[in-house]
């Protein structure tokens, strides 16, 4: 799908909010009709990963912004909903639950279950790792591991900014393993880049989308292109110097 399509099917969606935030009581904002929407329409798809692919296409082009979540160790948090604007974990998280959603009320419950720990919109149940995201949806059955061989794990202790101290194990895909394992990839996996930095985890996250030719692109929130944008694979490994991957499958409800 073409940027001029992507942008003609996000302003179709945007001029049926009226409709949507009219019946609904309290009336919803803007972005959360936006998102109501996606999620009605993406319904047609049978399967997590389709519906993931369809919704983070529609939301190409849409802009990137740093520090979208509101609250700190001296704010109090609150629970932000936008489609406006994405930095790269907010994208993946909000195409992930609109994906598990059958409606607006339900896609709020599955962020807050995505985005913090025990659901709790608090500062300190907030995911503030990547690493600790990965480890808390796959045991909350919201995803999975897609294993690669062979694989490693990096040990890490991280402190980065005022998000506390913390031990993670990462098992990690080496580039190369990536690279012969292709096949094992599906659309709407999310792909975390591990950071060589020894006090992070990660230093981005992104989702798993074919082209036109079948070829790998990444589906991202990109800080230097200044917006949510498909680009191959490879480029951005070899721009990034990206040495190894995880990959997070989403789950399918029962």
């Amino acid at each position: 799908m073409t940027q001029a399509t992507t942008r003609r099917r996000f302003l179709q969606l945007a001029a049926s909010l009226p409709c949507l935030a009219a019946t609904s009581r309290p009336a919803l904002s803007r972005d959360e009709a936006l998102i109501g929407n996606l999620i009605r329409d993406a319904r047609v798809h049978p399967r997590i990963s389709q519906r993931m692919d369809f919704i983070s296409r529609a939301l190409l082009g849409i802009r990137y912004q740093a520090n979208t979540l509101i609250g700190s160790s001296r704010q109090p948090e609150v629970f932000v909903v936008r489609a406006d604007a994405f930095d790269c974990v907010t994208f993946c998280e909000v195409v992930l639950a609109a994906a598990m959603a059958r409606d607006f009320q339900a896609f709020g419950n599955s962020l807050r279950t995505i985005r913090y720990e025990n659901g709790k919109v608090e500062w300190s149940d907030r995911n503030h790792y990547f690493a600790e995201w990965i480890r808390r949806a796959n045991e909350k059955g919201i995803g999975r591991s897609v294993a690669m061989q062979p694989s490693v794990t990096v040990d890490k202790i991280v402190n980065w900014k005022d998000q506390g101290r913390r031990q993670v194990s990462i098992a990690a895909i080496p580039r190369a393993t990536f690279q012969a394992n292709r096949h094992l990839l599906a659309a709407g996996d999310v792909i975390g880049f591990v950071s060589r930095r020894p006090h992070l985890d990660f230093y981005h996250t992104g989702l798993i989308a074919f082209g036109k030719n079948s070829e790998v692109l990444l589906r991202h929130a990109s800080q230097s292109r200044r917006r949510t944008l498909d680009e191959r694979i490879d480029s951005f490994f070899d721009a990034n110097q990206v040495s190894h991957v995880t990959l997070t499958r989403a789950v399918e409800s029962a």
